[in-house]
């Protein structure tokens, strides 16, 4: 292969890599908004099952909604977050670094991939996300079951569920905090 080609499969290959980045950060940007939207769409399924629990006459086994709703939400949530991180990594470990060579002799490419993860609060700023996850998905859905469980009477079925949605909360809040990501660069 002449010097001529070689520099223009090298072009080609640098324009193909940019419009994979482009692409990848669309979708990136399309899984921030998504993400961000679920956290008020569960404020507002939480909202709408309490509501209803009181409205209904102090019928609090409607707060048994709660923990599937925070749950269902909870997962798309983590799984959008997950994919946001995952495109992140990406581009930093494979994207940027296959762009960089192609351009010897210059800096890296796509530092602020990289910069804005050296920021020395970012861990505890990862900590505060993480406990206003857990606070969100399963404290608060904990909670609606312990109402629940004070109130008075409690069915054996119902009781039987509740406990199921422990279970289910408990592997939602294993999971949130497995993905944390709190000690990664």
């Amino acid at each position: 292969m002449t010097r001529d080609n070689s520099t223009e499969s090298e072009a080609v290959t640098g324009r193909l890599l940019i419009l994979e980045y482009e692409q990848v950060k669309e979708e990136q940007r399309a899984r921030i908004g998504f993400r961000d939207n679920l956290l008020y769409a569960t404020l507002a399924a939480m909202a709408a099952i309490i509501t209803f629990s009181l409205q209904s006459h102090g019928r609090p086994e409607l707060l048994l909604l709660l923990p599937p709703a925070s749950a269902l939400l909870g997962w798309a949530y983590l799984v959008n977050d997950e994919k946001i991180s995952a495109i992140g990594r990406y581009v930093r470990q494979d994207l940027g670094p296959r762009l960089t060579a192609l351009a010897p002799g210059r800096p890296p490419v796509f530092g602020w991939e990289r910069a804005h993860r050296d920021d020395g609060r970012r861990v505890s700023r990862k900590r505060l996300q993480l406990a206003a996850d857990l606070l969100l998905f399963t404290v608060a859905p904990i909670a609606a079951l312990i109402v629940y469980w004070t109130s008075e009477p409690v069915r054996a079925v119902l009781l039987g569920v509740s406990v199921a949605e422990v279970a289910l909360v408990v592997v939602l809040a294993v999971q949130i905090v497995l993905y944390a990501d709190l000690h990664r660069p």
